[in-house]
C-alpha cells in the first residue's frame, strides 16, 4: 500500500478588531504588505443580489467589505476574479467586543538587530506603541502593540 503525503495546509491568520480598514493600512505599512481589492467579487456579487450595499463601503477609491478586508504579501499570487491573496494574508474582521486580554497569537517582525530601533520608530510613527524592550540571553526585541492594542514584537 503506497502512503502519500498530505499536502500543507493553505491559511491565513485572521484579527478580530474594531476598525479593519485601519487595522490593514496599519498592517500593510508595518510589513509592507498590500491591501487586497476585492472590487470585483463585490461587484458582482451586488449584481446577484447576493450582497447588499450596506454591507459595502469605498476604501482606498474602490468597494470593499465594510466588516472585513485583507492584507497580503506583493509578491504572492492573487485570484484575478476575488481579488483575494492566495499567500500569505491577514484578514481583519470586525467584532462587536472590544478587545480584553493578552493576545494568545501574535507576530514576530523580524528585521534583526541592526535595524530593530529604526523598525520600532517607523511603527510608533504608524500608530504602534512600545510596551517593554526585552533583553534576555536567548535574544532581545521590543513588545509593542498595534493602533487596537493588539500584541507583536520586533526582533
Amino acid at each position: 500500500m503506497t502512503q502519500t503525503t498530505p499536502a500543507p495546509v493553505h491559511f491565513k491568520l485572521v484579527v478580530d478588531c474594531a476598525d479593519p480598514h485601519a487595522q490593514a493600512d496599519f498592517w500593510a505599512a508595518a510589513l509592507h504588505y498590500e491591501t487586497e481589492d476585492n472590487s470585483a467579487l463585490i461587484e458582482r456579487l451586488l449584481a446577484m443580489g447576493a450582497l447588499p450595499g450596506e454591507a459595502t463601503v469605498e476604501f482606498h477609491g474602490h468597494a470593499a467589505f465594510r466588516d472585513l478586508v485583507a492584507v497580503r504579501h506583493p509578491d504572492d499570487p492573487v485570484d484575478a476574479d476575488s481579488g483575494t491573496g492566495l499567500g500569505r494574508r491577514l484578514l481583519f474582521q470586525r467584532v462587536p467586543e472590544a478587545k480584553t486580554t493578552k493576545n494568545r497569537l501574535h507576530l514576530d517582525l523580524h528585521v534583526g538587530g541592526e535595524r530593530r530601533a529604526g523598525e520600532v520608530e517607523r511603527l510608533t510613527a504608524l500608530g504602534a506603541r512600545v510596551e517593554r524592550e526585552v533583553k534576555e540571553p536567548s535574544g532581545q526585541w521590543v513588545v509593542m502593540t498595534d493602533p487596537e492594542g493588539n500584541e507583536f514584537c520586533v526582533q
